[in-house]
């Protein structure tokens, strides 16, 4: 392998040669390893708050380049739609205007994670539609190679993207990977139950972002708490307005419009905006890291025998806990068509009458009007405040 490197001092082809004396083979390696994947150009969907830990994933345990992407925009739902089919999710459209434009900045790996409903089928499909559109890159698809266990998919990474990743090396990091996925959740939990009530405006935002620049430059786990600790300081530090009982809304549904802000029209903020406390048990943290849906069923037994599919256990569990907690109401966001969710309808109409708890069913499609949306939620909003200052007298 360092054969190559091997050139004469003084010799025509080694007069611009850089010079390895006294380098160790061990530190050679290393450099040439860098050297020579330091094309890998790779680059993740837009999701949510994520985008550190998707940074940290490339960089920390593909030992690769990330390739971030800017905010979303207009344009970027346009190139998903014309290079979808009408009767696939709204999720997938988001998906393949991401591809599109990180394809366009040069990126040459692309990261599809896939999910626990039809959208963990939808990479081979991407990938299908992207290359007949020109493209040449290297799709690593989560859901190749996960049937073998994360044996069988570390080989599919090590052979698609990178043969020389340090593996003891790559474990470790992909672990504190995860630690930075739940950290980002417990982040936003704390954000959402508090920046509605903030007496300096922005102050909760400001401490936000600033959690979110603080784990881009994060390279280790350690790294990660001594983050997150600087951000929860921040946040005990905001002086807070916060009513004895104020409206606590619990957001339910599907897994990819529930969370990611880009999908949902901000729906967090607009609720905070409000004076709302806000919670949402479903992140990738409840989700996959603590997630035990038989035991969730077991909670819920009174209303469903089965597992309905990807999300709707959690979905009916969170639903019943807040309703059980005297939360004054509930809304529940999902895209067009996505049957799961649609499934637990008719089940979270049973729970609402029985707890007497209102829900704001929302279906968000690529049409979805932001005035619309602000429209219902006021409505929504003014609703449960009668309810609770009725309650109160």
């Amino acid at each position: 392998m360092l054969k190559k490197f091997r050139i004469k001092a003084g010799s025509a082809d080694g007069a611009d040669a850089p010079s390895f004396k006294g380098t160790s083979a061990k530190d050679l390696r290393k450099r040439f390893r860098k050297d020579r994947h330091k094309d890998k150009k790779v680059a993740v969907f837009r999701y949510a708050y994520y985008a550190p830990a998707f940074k940290f994933f490339v960089e920390q345990v593909l030992d690769c380049d990330y390739l971030a992407l800017p905010p979303a925009t207009k344009r970027t739902m346009e190139l998903g739609i014309q290079s979808s089919t009408d009767d696939v999710c709204t999720p997938f459209k988001h998906m393949m205007g991401d591809w599109i434009e990180a394809l366009e900045r040069g990126a040459n790996v692309l990261v599809q994670v896939g999910g626990p409903c039809r959208l963990g089928f939808y990479g081979e499909m991407q990938e299908e539609i992207l290359r007949d559109m020109g493209y040449d890159f290297t799709m690593l698809n989560f859901s190749h190679g996960i049937e073998q266990g994360y044996v069988g998919w570390a080989k599919e990474v090590m052979k698609m993207v990178n043969p020389d990743i340090n593996v003891p090396h790559g474990v470790k990091q992909l672990l504190a990977c995860g630690h930075m996925m739940t950290k980002l959740d417990q982040a936003r939990d704390l954000y959402m139950t508090c920046a509605g009530f903030e007496t300096k405006p922005g102050a909760c935002k400001r401490a936000w972002e600033g959690l979110l620049d603080a784990l881009e430059g994060c390279t280790s786990a350690k790294e990660v708490d001594a983050a997150y600790s600087a951000f929860a300081a921040q946040m005990r530090a905001v002086p807070l307005d916060k009513p004895a009982r104020p409206i606590r809304i619990g957001i339910i549904g599907e897994m990819y419009t529930a969370i990611d802000m880009e999908s949902n029209l901000d729906l967090d903020e607009k609720l905070m905006g409000m004076g709302v406390e806000v919670h949402r048990m479903l992140n990738f943290t409840n989700r996959y890291t603590h997630y035990n849906e038989p035991n969730l069923r077991r909670g819920i037994s009174e209303y469903v025998t089965y597992d309905m599919g990807p999300t709707t256990t959690l979905t009916l569990a969170a639903a019943k806990e807040y309703a059980e907690r005297g939360f004054d109401g509930l809304i529940h966001a999902k895209c067009t068509g996505c049957t799961p969710e649609i499934d637990a309808m008719p089940v979270l109409r049973s729970l609402s009458k029985d707890f007497k708890i209102p829900i704001l069913y929302l279906t968000y499609d690529t049409e979805t009007s932001d005035t619309g949306l602000m429209t219902r939620l006021e409505a929504f909003y003014d609703m449960l405040a009668m309810k609770k200052e009725a309650q109160l007298r």
